[in-house]
Protein backbone atom coordinates (compact mmCIF):
# COMPACT_ATOMS: atom_id res chain seq x y z
CA UNK A 1 0.00 0.00 0.00
CA UNK A 2 1.27 3.46 -1.00
CA UNK A 3 1.30 6.45 1.79
CA UNK A 4 0.75 9.50 -0.14
CA UNK A 5 1.45 12.92 1.61
CA UNK A 6 -0.39 15.95 1.15
CA UNK A 7 1.30 19.72 1.00
CA UNK A 8 -0.16 22.28 2.46
CA UNK A 9 0.31 25.70 0.83
CA UNK A 10 0.33 28.33 2.97
CA UNK A 11 -3.02 30.43 3.18
CA UNK A 12 -3.31 33.00 0.66
CA UNK A 13 -3.08 36.47 2.18
CA UNK A 14 -2.01 36.07 5.39
CA UNK A 15 -0.45 38.13 6.98
CA UNK A 16 3.51 38.27 7.72
CA UNK A 17 4.58 38.25 11.22
CA UNK A 18 7.62 40.27 10.72
CA UNK A 19 6.10 42.65 8.56
CA UNK A 20 3.49 43.35 11.33
CA UNK A 21 6.74 43.47 13.63
CA UNK A 22 8.56 46.18 11.66
CA UNK A 23 5.22 48.39 11.32
CA UNK A 24 4.60 47.85 15.42
CA UNK A 25 8.14 49.01 16.10
CA UNK A 26 8.25 51.71 13.74
CA UNK A 27 5.07 53.20 12.81
CA UNK A 28 3.00 52.15 16.28
CA UNK A 29 2.32 55.39 16.81
CA UNK A 30 0.15 55.86 14.26
CA UNK A 31 -1.54 52.32 14.14
CA UNK A 32 -0.14 51.34 10.91
CA UNK A 33 0.37 47.44 12.48
CA UNK A 34 -3.25 47.31 13.08
CA UNK A 35 -4.70 48.68 9.77
CA UNK A 36 -2.26 46.01 8.06
CA UNK A 37 -3.66 43.23 10.31
CA UNK A 38 -7.20 44.49 9.74
CA UNK A 39 -8.02 45.80 12.80
CA UNK A 40 -8.51 49.36 11.14
CA UNK A 41 -11.22 50.80 14.68
CA UNK A 42 -8.04 50.55 16.84
CA UNK A 43 -5.96 51.90 14.26
CA UNK A 44 -8.28 54.61 13.96
CA UNK A 45 -7.74 55.22 18.13
CA UNK A 46 -4.06 54.88 17.98
CA UNK A 47 -3.95 57.34 14.92
CA UNK A 48 -6.32 59.54 17.12
CA UNK A 49 -4.70 59.39 20.22
CA UNK A 50 -0.99 59.61 18.57
CA UNK A 51 0.45 63.19 19.95
CA UNK A 52 -0.21 61.33 23.73
CA UNK A 53 2.76 58.75 23.31
CA UNK A 54 0.66 55.84 24.68
CA UNK A 55 0.24 54.39 20.64
CA UNK A 56 4.06 54.40 20.52
CA UNK A 57 4.78 52.44 23.56
CA UNK A 58 1.51 50.28 23.05
CA UNK A 59 3.29 49.41 19.52
CA UNK A 60 6.30 48.66 20.88
CA UNK A 61 4.77 46.08 23.08
CA UNK A 62 2.74 44.68 20.62
CA UNK A 63 5.79 44.33 18.26
CA UNK A 64 7.35 41.94 21.01
CA UNK A 65 4.66 39.73 21.42
CA UNK A 66 4.04 39.54 17.45
CA UNK A 67 7.74 38.52 17.74
CA UNK A 68 7.25 35.59 20.29
CA UNK A 69 4.72 34.12 19.28
CA UNK A 70 4.38 30.71 17.40
CA UNK A 71 3.95 31.05 13.91
CA UNK A 72 0.64 29.27 13.93
CA UNK A 73 -0.68 31.01 16.49
CA UNK A 74 0.11 34.17 14.77
CA UNK A 75 -1.95 32.69 11.29
CA UNK A 76 -4.58 31.43 13.73
CA UNK A 77 -5.49 35.15 15.77
CA UNK A 78 -4.60 37.33 12.26
CA UNK A 79 -4.91 35.02 9.48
Amino acid sequence: MRTQLRRVAPRTGSKNKIAAFLLALLLGWMGAHKYYLGRVGQGVLYTLFFWTGIPAILGLIEGIVYMTMEDEQFTDKYG
